[in-house]
């Protein structure tokens, strides 16, 4: 599937619409929302650490002009830094949902399991007046981004940056309570998460979850599950499979909520592993399968940060942040679908290859623009 088709599921009609829908474009006249989207999609593709100077010469290049066919404008790298960071992000965040809703019908994932976690993004603390500080021989502050996968691809995040939201019981179950898809699938997020009325409301709001607990975790047991064992070989080796109310640690009574406590150890480092869960449906082995898929989240993380450049705030106002965050999921997205679209693997070559079509695509325009012949070159502009 050639990376233009993928483009094409958002057309410039439905970019026209959601302008009017955000009023993206009020009182504007040059730097509409539309050619700001085209620009920072194209310059995080070519460019791969695009900055204000970077999205300057991208806008004023020949190549973005014929790319997004706008009249030739000039704009200046602190005129686009004013508009990113006073822009209307509902404008972005539209776009962001429409994909996600598209694409997870392409890919048949409505029912895929959720996957949370959250990540920390870095700026010296003389560039900002707000932030986590963590220790006291920094002078770095931390932003804190608590996203979702639903299946392959993100479909939601939250920005943190006071203090308190260190904590990952104030961060991760507030973003899983506010997402639309909650009763369809399963969620899984990390051990950060512990405190047991969490476990409680998540199971009052019928959300099943499966993640990690302590191994020293205090509970009065209801039942014993008999383990069944498995053809394949996991990579964890299952010993108990527990029906408990766990016990609060400041009043030490039971809190009357049955879960399921399942113990077993890692076996290449013979590390012992628990998980806890509100899904009694599932064997034992699936339910540590489902956590084992989490670490998908991980990689995601791994590939915005190194290929997308998610590390570096273009923007340090937390409108422009937000902007650039929907971006980067937005172009995370399309690469996503058209690696698993093409059946490929890694994440670098196949942005090199999105951008190569790219190019071949910018190629053929000018030789058309040229009064030339396409077809005289095809083993240039062609597969």
């Amino acid at each position: 599937m050639k990376f233009e088709a993928i483009l094409n599921y958002i057309s410039d009609d439905e970019l026209s619409a959601l302008s009017t829908q955000t009023k993206v474009n009020h009182q504007v006249k040059k730097l509409n929302g539309s050619i700001v989207f085209k620009l920072i999609l194209y310059s995080m593709l070519e460019y791969g650490k695009p900055s204000l100077r970077v999205l300057e010469e991208c806008f004023n290049s020949a190549e973005f002009i014929l790319l997004a066919n706008q009249s030739k404008i000039k704009a200046k790298y602190n005129s686009l830094s004013d508009r990113i960071s006073s822009i209307n992000v509902d404008y972005f965040e539209k776009i962001f949902e429409l994909l996600f809703d598209k694409f997870n019908a392409e890919l048949k994932e409505q029912n895929a399991i959720q996957k949370y976690d959250t990540t920390m993004v870095a700026v010296s603390s003389k560039l900002v007046q707000w932030g986590m500080k963590i220790g006291s021989k920094t002078d770095k502050k931390q932003v804190k981004f608590t996203m979702r996968l639903h299946g392959s691809l993100p479909c939601d995040f939250k920005i943190y940056t006071g203090q308190k939201y260190l904590c990952e019981d104030l961060t991760i179950p507030e973003v899983i309570y506010n997402y639309r898809y909650n009763k369809s699938s399963i969620v899984t997020f990390d051990r950060g998460v512990q405190s047991r009325n969490t476990f409680a409301t998540l199971n009052k709001e019928n959300i099943l979850f499966v993640t990690r607990i302590k191994t020293s975790a205090t509970y009065k047991i209801l039942k014993s599950n008999r383990i069944v064992s498995v053809k394949n070989t996991p990579s964890v080796l299952l010993t108990e499979d527990l029906e408990v109310n766990f016990i609060e640690h400041s009043t030490k009574k039971p809190i009357l909520v049955p879960f399921r406590f399942i113990r077993g150890y890692v076996k290449s480092s013979n590390e012992e592993i628990c998980f806890v869960t509100n899904n009694f449906d599932l064997d034992a082995y699936e339910i540590a399968d489902l956590y084992r898929k989490r670490w998908e989240i991980e990689v995601f993380f791994k590939f915005i940060k190194q290929e997308l450049n998610f590390s570096h705030l273009l923007n340090r106002n937390l409108n422009g942040i937000k902007v650039m965050v929907y971006m980067t999921l937005i172009l995370a997205m399309l690469i996503i679908v058209y690696k698993k679209k093409n059946n490929l693997s890694g994440y670098k070559i196949v942005k090199m290859k999105i951008s190569n079509e790219l190019q071949k695509s910018l190629l053929k325009e000018i030789v058309i623009l040229s009064g030339g012949d396409p077809n005289k070159i095809v083993h240039i502009i062609d597969d």
